[in-house]
């Protein structure tokens, strides 16, 4: 493992919280399914102009391919290569990527924390509406007014997250906190 030891990234699959207890109390942890995963393809700065791995995982029945970027790549890994959960080690810090949960269609309020208007003088039914979206001229609707829509699931990367524990036999890994995004959902795992 020791010429490994640079190479600290990882795909998994979110399985679900749940909470360990130590001496100092209880403590929220994400559980991850990190890895088996099988190096696909190398890439190098002559033939594609940047180094970088494409790693190859199975989330549910499909099967994904994530490209990470890592310097003289070439020299650490090989096509063919697995990479598995004991990469990390306990009490590391580690960045995690993954798609947040869509929220569907959404007023003002929920999607852009507008204040919404008074609930006096005069005021029946317009407590959580947009308010006026526009003026007399130009005599349209501005692009990129904040208005009602879709919440829909972007990517979101959190940083810091502790390594409470690894179980290699299992390929779990236990980090502290949430990570966003549902159960079963694919999640990037890097230093």
């Amino acid at each position: 493992m020791s010429e490994l030891e640079n190479v600290k990234f990882l795909l998994g699959e979110k399985v679900g919280m749940t909470q360990i207890f130590r001496d100092d109390g209880t403590m929220p942890v994400t559980v991850i399914k990190a890895g088996p995963c099988e190096v696909v393809a190398i890439k190098t700065k002559e033939k594609d102009g940047y180094d970088a791995a494409v790693l190859s995982f199975s989330v549910g029945k499909k099967k994904v391919l994530r490209e990470f970027r890592l310097s003289n790549v070439a020299k650490l890994l090989k096509v063919g290569d697995i990479l598995k959960v004991n990469v990390f080690q306990r009490d590391e810090l580690v960045k995690v990527r993954s798609k947040r949960k869509a929220k569907g269609f959404s007023g003002v309020v929920k999607r852009h924390s507008f204040a919404g208007g008074p609930k006096t003088h005069g005021q029946e039914d317009t407590h959580r509406h947009g308010g006026s979206i526009g003026q007399k001229w130009p005599q349209r609707v501005r692009k990129g007014l904040k208005m009602a829509g879709r919440i829909a699931p972007f990517y979101v990367t959190i940083k810091n997250l502790k390594v409470v524990d690894i179980f290699p036999e299992e390929n779990l890994l236990l980090l502290k906190g949430s990570i966003p995004g549902p159960n079963h959902s694919l999640v990037e795992i890097k230093t």
